[in-house]
């Protein structure tokens, strides 16, 4: 991508979309195209049409997205699948209409079968069932995915569809009803300490492993694939392997051992309960991220200083 290439970011001030635009500024791009949602509703078919015709970006970052952790998934399921259909549906096919060079297609680890072999490759896709807590969102994301492939097999396009592992960093969402796991242990051990309480709840049993990334090396992950020659990214490109490529650091994490982060980092020194009447999720998540790896991106921000920056970043909010 030249630095004056237009470049629409959906989502900017989402967690990944926010990271994706500090990276651009940090590289130098000096063109790149931002809509609130006030300004441009993406589940607007035609508004995301007239967008794009008249703004004719060049390179798109799909990191619009109506997220949420395992209470908001559960509550809200019809709210999930029909909202990330619309969005992913309109911007994809607009960026084909407007004849976008690349395109980006941000999903969600949980698009893989809940017992996947570990660590999972692109190839577990649709070998399995999905975990229950977040099928319609993950079935959206899919179906973005096969969108991305079917455009490119019948249009020639080249729309990439990336998985990032579990995010966290600036801008992220700490209502404890609708946040993943890392915002909401923060938002607790922060309040645990400031109430000078003995305990503090944690859900599940804790033994779950979760793989980690902080969205700055997301980010910079993005930029790489966008910014790939096009002799390599045509590789990524093939007729019957989905444009599918994981983004994550390749170490994962038990909640347990996460809570324990937290807690020192935050600096509460009481007794962590797990509540086992809740949810724990999918067992496990590792990515196997070998194919960007060897394209030659990898993580640079470790769990532990990645939880010590987020909660300097954050800590004045509790």
């Amino acid at each position: 991508m030249n630095t004056d290439a237009r470049i629409y970011v959906a989502g900017h001030r989402g967690l990944v979309g926010s990271a994706i635009c500090r990276e651009l500024a940090k590289s130098g791009f000096r063109n790149v195209l931002t809509k609130t949602h006030a300004e441009l509703d993406l589940t607007d078919g035609d508004a995301v049409r007239d967008f794009f015709e008249k703004s004719n970006p060049e390179y798109v970052f799909l990191a619009a997205a109506k997220v949420g952790g395992i209470l908001a998934n559960n509550s809200y399921p019809a709210d999930f699948i029909r909202d990330n259909l619309a969005i992913q549906s309109n911007v994809i096919g607009a960026a084909h209409a407007s004849k976008v060079k690349r395109l980006l297609f941000l999903g969600s680890s949980c698009i893989y079968p809940k017992f996947a072999p570990q660590p999972i490759r692109e190839e577990s896709l649709l070998t399995g069932p999905l975990e229950p807590t977040n099928r319609p969102y993950a079935l959206a994301k899919i179906a973005g995915i096969e969108m991305c492939w079917s455009y490119n097999r019948q249009f020639g396009t080249r729309f990439l569809a990336a998985m990032p592992t579990n995010m966290y960093g600036p801008g992220d969402n700490y209502d404890l009803q609708n946040s993943h796991v890392l915002p909401a242990l923060l938002r607790k051990a922060a309040h645990a300490k400031k109430n000078g309480d003995a305990e503090m709840e944690v859900w599940g049993s804790g033994t779950p492993r979760r793989e980690l990334l902080h969205s700055d090396d997301l980010a910079k992950g993005c930029l790489f694939l966008m910014n790939l020659p096009d002799e390599i990214f045509s590789t990524l490109f093939t007729e019957d392997v989905a444009p599918l490529i994981n983004i994550g650091t390749g170490v994962d994490v038990t909640i347990k051992e996460l809570a324990e982060m937290v807690a020192r980092t935050v600096g509460f020194e009481g007794r962590l309960v797990f509540d086992t009447s809740k949810p724990d999720g999918t067992p496990r998540k590792l990515m196997d991220s070998s194919k960007i790896h060897q394209l030659g991106w990898h993580h640079e921000i470790e769990l532990e200083d990645g939880i010590r920056r987020t909660w300097n970043e954050v800590r004045s909010l509790f």
